[in-house]
């Protein structure tokens, strides 16, 4: 099976080169972890990070059903970056898969469900004080699988998700001394 590997690029010209050099080393992700359904791969240019050892951008974005990997890195040099992110998201899925096979948690069917859809971004922004929006569906789970995503996923503040157990959406947060905490809105 061929795995499907979007590369864009933003402030910076996609090569021949920079292209088959992603397509070769992440197409070999597939080795590591059955169902993956795509990757992306997001190369940027910042100009204007503080740094010039920061100023490439890589990010890896691998989907699969019922799980979402990300991994981001900064460098100096584009192929440096890349690779920094595929060791960081090779990790991510040695970890998915240690939990999910270890049977410490499982992973809920939901076929009535839709799977997670793109994530859609708006360059422009609507009103001068909105810099992004996201758009993107809700997977149910419970608090344990939404901890375990937030930390595949990366993401070191918030998390937000639809809890399974309660069928509202939830904020799980991490706290300042290690701990979570889970934000449960209610309509007043």
């Amino acid at each position: 099976m061929t795995l499907e590997v979007e590369v864009t690029t933003r402030n910076m010209e996609l090569t021949d080169r920079i292209h088959d050099y992603v397509v070769k080393k992440v197409s070999k992700l597939d080795r590591y972890l059955n169902g993956i359904e795509e990757v992306r791969v997001d190369l940027a240019h910042a100009k204007s990070a503080r740094s010039a050892a920061d100023r490439q951008v890589a990010q890896i974005t691998v989907r699969g059903k019922g799980f979402i990997l990300r991994a981001e890195e900064r460098s100096d040099n584009i192929y440096a970056a890349i690779d920094t992110a595929l060791d960081k998201i090779q990790r991510r899925i040695y970890r998915y898969k240690g939990k999910r096979y270890r049977g410490r948690y499982e992973v809920p069917e939901y076929e009535e469900m839709e799977p997670v859809a793109e994530i859609v971004e708006e360059e422009e922004p609507v009103t001068p004080t909105i810099a992004r929006r996201k758009r993107f569906n809700l997977i149910p789970m419970d608090e344990m699988e939404a901890i375990e995503q937030m930390a595949l996923l990366g993401h070191e503040s918030f998390f937000v998700f639809f809890n399974a157990n309660t069928n509202a959406i939830n904020v799980l947060y991490r706290r300042r001394d290690g701990t979570y905490g889970l934000i449960e809105p209610a309509v007043a």
